[in-house]
């Protein structure tokens, strides 16, 4: 379960961004994954609230978008957005594609108080 690390990683930008603004509590935290990640969304959710656990942002909301993947068609020459692993060109059906920035996850906005 890689989640586990993703969420440390980012409790500890999240901590991070909170002090230097002298942050009491993170109330909510809104983050982007990509479709093609890999990251289970629901176990996401589940090591957010444990990494989380006594510390500031305890008990903050999370926010997740999954995002599409860009990819690239070598058939029709196009850039289009896969949101499962085969599911082939949108624009033309073709399987010839070079997918770019699968595996993105990053916070996009931090509420605080």
């Amino acid at each position: 379960m890689h989640e586990i690390t993703l969420c440390q990683s980012a409790f500890e930008i999240i901590d991070s961004q909170a002090k230097l603004n002298n942050a009491q509590k993170v109330k909510s935290v809104w983050m982007e994954i990509s479709a093609l990640s890999c990251v289970e969304v629901s176990a996401l959710e589940f090591c957010f609230d444990i990494v989380c656990r006594d510390t500031i942002a305890q008990g903050c909301q999370l926010h997740i978008e999954v995002i599409p993947a860009k990819a690239w068609c070598w058939d029709c020459h196009q850039v289009v957005t896969v949101s499962t692993f085969n599911a082939g060109c949108p624009a033309c059906g073709s399987q010839n594609l070079r997918v770019e920035h699968d595996d993105a996850m990053r916070i996009k906005q931090i509420e605080i108080e």
